[in-house]
């Protein structure tokens, strides 16, 4: 039975929140948890918040098992990006541009 935590509109580059999810794709929670624990990006810390959630929403589902669980799909979208302007020299100004996220964590257990 799968169980499923989604995150929108997160602050996080797509691209660099990928590069941490890619650490976890198909490992089994425990040892996806203990990656991202010990991961000094920003992303590792949201992504670990999410699959938490996800693990709890299987605990109310009525998994049979929660040890038995594993990471089947973790997926990053881009989200709409913020743009500000920045003044700079002669009455020029600089776009920045504040990308966002959106991750769904997709939990199932292995037979």
């Amino acid at each position: 039975m799968e169980a499923r935590a989604k995150l929108s509109y997160v602050r996080l580059s797509p691209q660099k929140t990928r590069l941490v999810v890619d650490l976890v794709r198909g490992k089994k929670v425990q040892e996806a948890m203990n990656i991202l624990k010990f991961s000094p990006q920003k992303a590792a810390a949201v992504v670990s918040k999410l699959v938490r959630s996800a693990v709890a929403n299987a605990e109310q589902k009525g998994v049979a098992d929660v040890d038995r669980l594993y990471v089947k799909t973790i997926t990053v979208d881009q989200g709409p990006v913020l743009r500000r302007f920045l003044p700079r020299a002669q009455g020029r100004a600089t776009k920045i541009r504040k990308p966002t996220s959106h991750i769904l964590v997709v939990l199932d257990e292995k037979l």
